[in-house]
């Protein structure tokens, strides 16, 4: 079994098996008790962008999960006009220059330590690194203090929110609602204090300069916190796992996007190429609003329609950096038309952090090796649970060389 195969089956023994083998009945299959299951990317697509008849809110669409614990005003279950107006007043939080400026803030102390570390023969577990960032920037959004007792409470309370939601499962029991909106109105106190303070400098503040009411900025807060805590804390290692098993981690490290333009893409491209095998966000839904046809499947109002996500990106090949892009597929990841991810600017900004701040390995002549893992088990989106890394002999200087493996992975040495 493949690493990355190991990291799906971890976070849903049952369910990730069963997605990856409807694909075989067909593009788009309905499943009793599921809804309309769609494995082909292009369908998928047609649907994302379609939202006269599809929506995020009605029955079984992500609405039902999460309304009840953000409220009504939240981008996760907007649609029409309220969602293009609130997406329009936060659009400006997370441009690539206000992203940047927003982890160079936050970020740079936390990860200052990692290639040192490395260098002077320290193993490092990339799972904690990441989740430290992670819980950094969590804390620059809420307005807490970036202190190590907030950034483990900030990461906890995020995770036993996420940790709630499941595939299968609709929508959140009464308890578990009540959980989840206890634990948030927790860590969004200090977000409601810095909004009432009003100070730009936060991104609460922002939010209220740029016209939001306070609701719609808890809700803004809340809805970024959670949706964006774990697919970065399980990307990034995957990310590195990845490579090195490909044998490309050691020309993504020498690639200095300040380099030029040719080196910057370089890196963009193995990243989304490593996007779309990981496929972080695994399932989208959406509520079928009025009578219509997804691939050869007649659907109706009121049924739920279950992107694969995971089988649209994973069938489009094996990863491979040079290979080119199928449109259908390109970005799928993060959805398309109007809820294309409005965080993904931010994801990429601490992406590219933690691979700026491993740069230093790669050009002391040292390749980033994978010397032990473990995958994440009962998760929502597939993560490893621990990726230790250390700083072994060899590398590459140039980025114009082909690319070396960088991997002594644990146990089997699978390749993704």
């Amino acid at each position: 079994m493949r690493w990355e195969d190991r990291v799906q089956r971890g976070a849903h023994p049952l369910v990730y098996p069963a997605i990856r083998a409807l694909r075989h009945r067909g593009p788009v299959v309905r499943v009793p008790g599921i809804g309309v299951v769609v494995s082909d990317a292009a369908t998928a697509r047609a649907v994302l962008l379609d939202t006269e008849r599809f929506t995020k809110v009605g029955p079984g669409s992500p609405s039902d999960l999460w309304t009840p614990v953000l409220g009504p005003s939240v981008l996760l279950n907007m649609e029409g006009a309220d969602h293009a107006r609130l997406r329009r007043a936060l659009s400006g939080l997370f441009t690539p220059r206000a992203v940047r400026e927003l982890v160079a803030v936050s970020v740079p102390d936390v990860l200052a330590g990692l290639a040192p570390r490395l260098l002077a023969g320290e193993r490092v577990d990339l799972v904690a690194e990441t989740a430290t960032m992670a819980g950094t920037v969590i804390c620059a959004m809420t307005g807490l203090p970036p202190t190590d007792a907030a950034v483990r409470e900030a990461m906890t309370a995020a995770q036993s929110v996420v940790g709630l939601v499941r595939l299968h499962r609709r929508s959140l029991t009464p308890a578990q609602v009540r959980h989840a909106r206890a634990v948030l109105a927790r860590l969004s106190a200090p977000a409601r204090d810095a909004y009432r303070a009003g100070d730009p400098a936060t991104v609460p503040g922002r939010m209220r300069e740029l016209g939001l009411s306070e609701d719609e900025a808890m809700g803004a807060v809340g809805a970024f916190v959670l949706t964006g805590t774990e697919t970065i804390q399980s990307f990034v290692p995957r990310l590195v796992a990845l490579t090195a098993d490909t044998g490309w981690l050691g020309r993504l490290l020498v690639a200095d996007p300040a380099a030029g333009p040719e080196v910057a893409a370089l890196r963009g491209r193995v990243v989304e190429e490593a996007l779309r095998v990981t496929a972080p966000t695994p399932a989208m839904l959406r509520s079928v609003r009025t009578d219509a046809t997804v691939g050869d499947v007649r659907v109706g109002a009121g049924d739920r329609v279950v992107i694969a996500t995971i089988s649209c990106c994973k069938d489009a090949g094996p990863f491979d950096p040079d290979a080119p892009v199928d449109p259908a597929v390109r970005h799928l990841w993060f959805g398309a038309g109007p809820h294309f991810c409005l965080g993904m600017p931010l994801a990429m900004a601490q992406v590219d952090a933690v691979l700026d701040a491993l740069r230093p390995v790669a050009a002391a002549g040292r390749n980033v090796e994978v010397v032990d893992r473990a995958v994440a088990r009962g998760v929502l989106i597939p993560a490893y649970r621990s990726l230790v890394v250390r700083a072994a002999a060899g590398g590459m200087r140039a980025s114009g060389t082909r690319p070396v493996a960088g991997s002594a992975a644990s146990s089997a040495g699978e390749a993704a």
